[in-house]
């Protein structure tokens, strides 16, 4: 039995928080966000919008479109670091309940940046074990949620949105999830964290006042340390499978910056119109990001049936990985 990947869906809020609309609110401009990061602009989900919501609504998405009934889901995994509760119920159970889904297994995981290639490592996990058959996986943010609107180092980065995709056991190997690889170093948690609320610094007066609630990052040390992780990884998993650029259809990596991004594709030798490149109208939508971008490239045509598809992804904690996958859809 094997994994495949048999839909992809997404949602984004309808509000654009614009580089112009940042120059009012922070000392920044748009020809240095432009400059730095590639990003124009960034959705921002509405006040009365929980991350769960924009999964919910990218999951129907998903599961219309991978032509099954939604009872005949039997795991559901978020992936997300803006959860709608601090510690319970999960994002997962949320969605479930949206969905009318019950007595279904329902879990979050965080992995940041990451979330969707972890999420597809599990999925592949429990398919490739005879466990479940059919799971709907949904990287989902609301990261403006813990979005210092002051601080400019971060604010111009972060938007919101949602991805899901349905992966289902299959007897045809030609459609399967080819390989994940995955991986984390703790003691890089300091260059890209989000410091207070949990147990380190719980919720109290003195920790609110310093904005420990909401994403620090040292930028410049991120950036060094993904370009060279990001690009190690796409070698080893390319290798790994005895593959090259060239065989690969589509590269989807992180969109977190321009810059990043570009880095890695020259790097690697991936042409342009192979790239996706959705950051310049999302920004960094952490664990949304690559199937969010995955989803525009469906919806555009860019990416059929038997396509494979090479996932690269980082993101704080610091996590890594890198998926090959055959687009198994319609």
């Amino acid at each position: 039995m094997y994994a495949a990947l048999k839909s992809i869906g997404s949602y984004v809020p309808s509000r654009v928080l614009s580089n112009f609309d940042l120059e009012k609110m922070v000392d920044t401009n748009n020809e240095w966000i432009v400059k730095r990061t590639g990003i124009k602009e960034r959705r921002i989900a509405s006040e009365d919008e929980a991350t769960s919501d924009l999964g919910y609504k990218a999951a129907l998405k998903a599961i219309e479109r991978a032509d099954i009934d939604k009872n005949e889901i039997d795991l559901i995994i978020c992936a997300t670091i803006s959860p709608d509760y601090l510690a319970m119920p999960s994002t997962a159970c949320m969605i479930s309940a949206k969905l009318g889904l019950k007595d279904v297994m329902a879990f979050d995981i965080s992995a940041a940046c990451t979330g969707f290639v972890y999420l597809i490592a599990l999925a592949k996990s429990f398919i490739e074990s005879n466990t479940k058959k059919n799971i709907l996986i949904i990287g989902a943010e609301k990261l403006s949620s813990i979005t210092d609107y002051t601080d400019r180092t971060t604010c111009i980065l972060f938007g919101d949105g949602a991805g899901a995709a349905i992966i289902s056991a299959t007897e045809d190997k030609n459609e399967a999830i080819v390989d994940v690889m995955a991986s984390a170093d703790g003691n890089y948690g300091d260059l890209l964290i989000t410091p207070g609320c949990g147990s380190k610094n719980p919720i109290r007066k003195e920790n609110l006042e310093q904005n420990l609630q909401y994403m620090k990052m040292k930028g410049n040390e991120v950036f060094k340390v993904a370009v060279k992780t990001l690009t190690s990884d796409v070698v080893a998993i390319l290798e790994k499978n005895s593959l090259t650029s060239k065989d690969v259809d589509v590269f989807i990596p992180h969109q977190a910056n321009y810059r990043i991004i570009e880095a890695v594709r020259t790097k690697l030798d991936f042409p342009v119109e192979k790239t996706a490149l959705s950051v310049e109208k999302y920004g960094n939508t952490s664990s949304a990001s690559i199937p969010m971008a995955m989803n525009d490239l469906y919806e555009s045509g860019q990416i059929k049936k038997g396509d494979l598809m090479l996932l690269d992804a980082f993101g704080g904690g610091f996590t890594w990985g890198s998926a090959l996958v055959r687009f198994a859809g319609n």
